[in-house]
């Protein structure tokens, strides 16, 4: 998968977590919260877009049983296309090669 094609489908799920209804917000951000958390476990220090993006693109089905631990009650929040992709979108701005919203170059 592209750069281009994953910060299309994470910034989606951040607009679509962003959008939830106030009382299915809750445990969506939980949900988000505790991928962006696994996420910094499984990358450890410094990581790369790419890395990132490779992570993402072997797939999310651990995502999906974090949001079932965290969230037994609550399926919305078991929404891949939400949860992940926000959780994805919040983590790749502490990538090393990722600012102002945009992937650096490399040499730059």
């Amino acid at each position: 998968m592209s750069f281009d094609t994953a910060i299309y489908q994470w910034r989606a799920g951040e607009r679509r977590l962003a959008e939830a209804e106030p009382p299915e917000s809750v445990a969506l951000e939980r949900v988000t919260s505790r991928i962006h958390a696994e996420l910094r476990r499984r990358l450890g220090g410094p990581f790369t877009v790419d890395e990132l993006v490779a992570l993402y693109d072997r797939g999310t089905g651990w995502c999906l049983d974090l949001a079932y631990a965290v969230a037994p009650g609550a399926p919305w929040a078991w929404d891949m296309r939400t949860v992940a992709d926000a959780a994805f979108a919040r983590y790749v701005r502490e990538a090393v090669d990722f600012a102002g919203g945009r992937r650096l170059e490399p040499g730059r």
